[in-house]
């Protein structure tokens, strides 16, 4: 349980010690970021985890309607005792039953009776966590902001979007197979 009035702190969503820095900005209802989450942890064994630091960023976008809501969820998850573990299993559930948190055609459908807070529950739902005490920390959204100015910083507009070692690799994609993501964190 987490304690609204105590210190918190999120914890960043790197894994991997390596010199080489694999960072990759996802939308968590994004099907192509969905793709792309379901080949780092391959991807990162495969490059091996003393090579390269991985790092994920959440990167919201507005015509996925409940994005800043799961975007929030995922950091809020990352606050808890499994800290990036825990956030990764919001952004696995959230993939794993897109259907259930993207509005057809991004506008209609029977998800657009949602409330935020039912969101919240199906995301603790598929995520397994408790995050409604979590989701509501205050100056949670300081992280949110956090992950949003590096995106802007760093020319980010869609997802996923790939940068090695702070340079953005517009040739790459979440169709790409994990052997040529590996070779190309393995060139130098």
């Amino acid at each position: 349980m987490v304690e609204t009035n105590s210190a918190w702190r999120a914890e960043p969503l790197t894994w991997g010690q390596g010199s080489r820095v694999f960072e990759v900005f996802l939308e968590p209802t994004c099907p192509f970021s969905a793709k792309a989450l379901g080949k780092l942890d391959e991807t990162l064994q495969s490059a091996g985890a003393s090579n390269v630091t991985l790092k994920i960023w959440l990167h919201s976008q507005p015509w996925h309607l409940f994005s800043g809501v799961i975007t929030r969820c995922a950091l809020a998850a990352s606050t808890l005792g499994e800290g990036k573990g825990a956030a990764k299993k919001v952004l696995a559930g959230v993939a794993a039953h897109r259907d259930k948190f993207e509005p057809a055609d991004h506008c209609s459908g029977p998800l657009l009776a949602l409330s935020p807070a039912d969101v919240i529950a199906r995301v603790e739902e598929y995520s397994g966590l408790k995050l409604a005490e979590a989701y509501a920390l205050p100056k949670l959204d300081q992280e949110v902001k956090r992950h949003t100015k590096y995106a802007r910083q760093n020319g980010i507009h869609v997802s996923p979007t790939f940068m090695i070692d702070g340079l953005v690799q517009n040739d790459m994609s979440s169709g790409d197979a994990v052997s040529a993501w590996v070779s190309r964190l393995s060139a130098n």
